[in-house]
C-alpha cells in the first residue's frame, strides 16, 4: 500500500485541504497538484521503484504548501521522503544526504542551499523545483543493503537531530506509518470539521502530524510567522479548532496583548518540550482551554497525550489508552520499578519503527524482548496512572523542541585550536526548555567567545550553539576518564 493512495482515496475533494497565506487549496486541487509534481520529478530524472529498490529523495523545502505537495508527490512517485530540515548547518546537510545514501535531493521554496551553487539541477518549472541527482554509495559507505530498506516498502527516514553523535535515522514504513497515525488521533480525536493552526517546522512533524490531518479529512492552516499576533490573527480569521505547538509558543500567545478570546479552539496541544507548569496556567486563563501536554517520540509517534486531566495535572503527559502498554524499569537492572517509583519509561505500541538505518538494525533487534522500546526517558505513574517525565537517561538537551547532543557540540568545540577541552550541558530557559551552555578548558590563552560562536556555527544548527562559554581549569571525570554529566 502506498499511504498517499490511502489518503486520497478516502478524502471529500470539495472540502479544503491546506490554507497558507492567501492560498487555498482543496483536496482535489491538491491531488492535482501533487500527481503533477509527481509526473516532474520522474521526467526530471527520479529514479523509479523496482525489485529490491526504493530512491530516498531529500526534500528541502520551508513551511508551506509547496513542502506538502512535494512531500506527498515523492511519496507518491514510489520514493522514500527523506527531510532535510531547514536549520541544519551546510556540513550537517551534506552528512545527513551522505548517511542515508540519497539517491536525488529536491530543494525548493527558496531554501537556501549554497554548496550547491555550479552543480547540475534538474529544474522543474511547474514548482518552481530543483532537482539534484545525487552520486551512488557502496552498501560499504551505507551500512546496509538496499533490498534490506526496500524489503519494508519505507515511506520516510527521520533524524532525531543532526548525523553524528548518538542521533539514529529512523525508518518507518507506509504500513507503520498509517498505524500510528490511527494510534496518534485515538489521542487527538481529528475530524473533517477541524482546522488546525500550524507553527512546528514541517521537516520534523510532517510524517505524523500533517499526515494525520490529511488522512482524517481535516484543514490544516500553515502560519509561517512566529509571533504570536499573526498566530492568532490567522486562528481567528480561518475558525481555527485545534492547536499544535510547543511550549514557547503558547507562553507567547498566553502573552499576545490584544486580549482577544478564541472561542473555536477546542484542543491545545504541547509538545516537543516539558511543558512549564505556569505556561499552562497563563494560557489556560488566557483562551479557557488547558493545555494537553503530549509525549511524542519519532521511534513510536504519539503513544501519550494528556486529554483526560489537562487542567488537573498538568505536568503529566497523560495515562496511556487500552491500545498502549507501558512499563517503568530500573535502568540498570531492567526490573520493574514499585508504583510511584522513578523507572525508564518502556512503551509498546502500533506503529512503532521498522528500523535504524545506519547502521542497520531492524525492528526485532531493536525492541527488547521482541516487543517494548527502550524510550531513555525516565518517568514514575501516580496512582490513577498518569505518566509524569522526570529526565533523561542520557544527557540530550531539548531546545524548543529540537534535539541537541552534547557530544556532537563538544566534538566541533575541541577542533578549534584553542580548546583543551570541553563539556557541553543544558541550562533550563522559561520559554526553550533548555539551552546548551559550555565548560572550556583553554589551549593555552583563553579563546574569545565570539570566536568560538563562529566556529561553531560552521559547523552546527543555530540550537545547538551553546549561549555560553565559560572557562574553567578542568573538567569533572569519571573513574574512567569519561566526563561526568550528572
Amino acid at each position: 500500500m502506498n499511504i498517499v493512495d490511502s489518503l486520497f482515496a478516502r478524502c471529500d475533494r470539495q472540502a479544503v485541504a491546506l490554507v497558507c497565506g492567501g492560498l487555498s487549496l482543496t483536496y482535489g486541487e491538491l491531488e492535482e497538484a501533487v500527481d503533477r509534481s509527481a509526473g516532474e520529478l520522474s521526467h526530471a530524472g527520479l529514479p523509479k521503484p523496482s525489485a529490491g529498490f526504493v530512491p530516498r529523495v531529500g526534500l528541502a523545502c520551508p513551511n508551506g504548501s509547496e513542502h506538502v505537495i512535494l512531500a506527498l508527490a515523492v511519496l507518491r512517485a514510489g520514493g522514500c521522503l527523506v527531510p532535510v530540515a531547514g536549520e541544519l548547518a551546510p556540513p550537517e546537510r551534506e552528512a545527513l544526504l551522505r548517511t542515508v545514501g540519497a539517491h536525488a535531493l529536491v530543494l525548493a521554496g527558496g531554501m537556501p542551499w549554497p554548496e550547491r551553487q555550479g552543480v547540475h539541477a534538474h529544474e522543474m518549472p511547474g514548482i518552481q523545483a530543483s532537482l539534484f541527482l545525487e552520486p551512488p554509495r557502496s552498501p560499504l559507505e551505507l551500512g546496509f543493503e538496499e533490498a534490506q530498506i526496500a524489503a519494508l516498502h519505507p515511506a520516510f527516514i527521520r533524524f532525531s537531530s543532526g548525523t553524528t553523535g548518538q542521533s539514529k535515522g529512523i525508518v518507518l514504513s507506509h504500513a507503520s506509518l498509517l498505524a500510528r497515525i490511527e494510534t496518534g488521533n485515538r489521542r487527538m480525536g481529528i475530524t473533517p470539521g477541524d482546522r488546525i493552526v500550524w507553527i512546528l517546522p514541517m521537516a520534523h512533524h510532517f510524517a505524523v502530524s500533517i499526515m494525520l490531518y490529511l488522512l482524517k479529512g481535516a484543514t490544516t492552516i500553515v502560519v509561517r510567522s512566529h509571533l504570536a499576533e499573526d498566530i492568532l490573527d490567522a486562528a481567528l480569521r480561518h475558525g481555527g479548532t485545534v492547536l499544535y505547538g510547543a511550549p514557547f509558543h503558547h507562553a507567547m500567545l498566553a502573552k499576545e496583548p490584544s486580549a482577544r478570546p478564541w472561542p473555536t479552539l477546542r484542543l491545545a496541544v504541547s509538545t516537543a518540550a516539558a511543558l512549564p507548569t505556569a505556561t499552562a496556567r497563563a494560557f489556560d486563563a488566557r483562551y479557557g482551554v488547558p493545555l494537553a501536554q503530549g509525549f511524542g517520540i519519532i521511534e513510536v509517534g504519539l503513544p501519550l497525550l494528556n486529554t483526560a486531566a489537562p487542567r488537573e495535572k498538568p505536568e503529566s503527559v497523560g495515562r496511556p489508552l487500552d491500545d498502549i502498554a507501558v512499563e517503568l524499569r530500573d535502568p540498570v537492572t531492567g526490573a520493574a520499578v514499585p508504583d510511584g517509583d522513578v523507572g525508564e519509561l518502556f512503551l509498546q505500541a502500533d506503529g512503532m519503527l521498522d528500523a535504524y538505518l545506519s547502521p542497520w538494525r531492524p525492528r526485532r533487534d531493536i525492541l527488547a524482548g521482541g516487543r517494548w522500546f527502550r524510550t531513555g526517558d525516565l518517568a514514575r505513574q501516580d496512582a490513577d496512572g498518569f505518566v509524569f517525565l522526570v529526565g533523561r537517561t542520557n544527557s540530550v538537551i531539548n531546545s524548543a523542541g529540537m534535539k541537541c547532543f552534547p557530544e556532537e557540540v563538544e566534538a566541533v568545540l575541541q577542533s578549534h585550536p584553542g580548546v583543551r577541552a570541553a563539556r557541553v550541558s543544558g541550562r533550563e530557559h522559561p520559554h526553550y526548555g533548555a539551552v546548551p551552555v559550555a565548560d572550556i578548558v583553554p589551549r593555552g590563552m583563553e579563546p574569545s567567545a565570539a570566536s568560538l560562536e563562529a566556529h561553531c556555527r560552521a559547523a552546527l544548527a543555530r540550537h545547538k550553539i551553546p549561549v555560553e562559554f565559560r572557562f574553567v581549569q578542568k573538567l569533572p571525570l569519571t573513574s574512567s576518564g569519561k566526563i561526568r554529566r550528572f
